[in-house]
């Protein structure tokens, strides 16, 4: 399977690199990205190891801590549509989006 980033996925993968290193530069982008990108990599072999969404279709993956990998899977592709801070799931109300092919 192959794994593609919704554009607001990336969106939130940018703002959660930006929260990390104002806190901590060096060693938090550079762990987080390590444990984000293990997550992502074994969904490509397994993507199904998360457990069902708040939203209908959608699996959720927890790589560490607070942090939520929203992802749907259709045929042969995992998409990643949300990356969330725990603080921030609360707020979801909408929908989750990805391109339209």
């Amino acid at each position: 399977m192959k794994v593609l980033w919704a554009p607001e996925a990336e969106q939130d993968r940018a703002g959660v690199w930006s929260y990390l290193s104002a806190d901590n530069p060096q060693h938090a982008t550079a762990r987080m990205d390590e444990l984000f990108s293990i997550a992502v990599s074994s969904l490509a072999e397994r993507p199904n190891p998360g457990h069902s969404g708040k939203i209908s279709g959608t699996r959720e993956l927890i790589p560490y801590e607070s942090y939520r990998l929203v992802y749907e899977v259709e045929n042969e592709t995992v998409w990643m549509l949300a990356l969330l801070l725990h603080r921030q799931i609360s707020g979801v109300s909408s929908g989750y989006a990805r391109p339209i092919k």
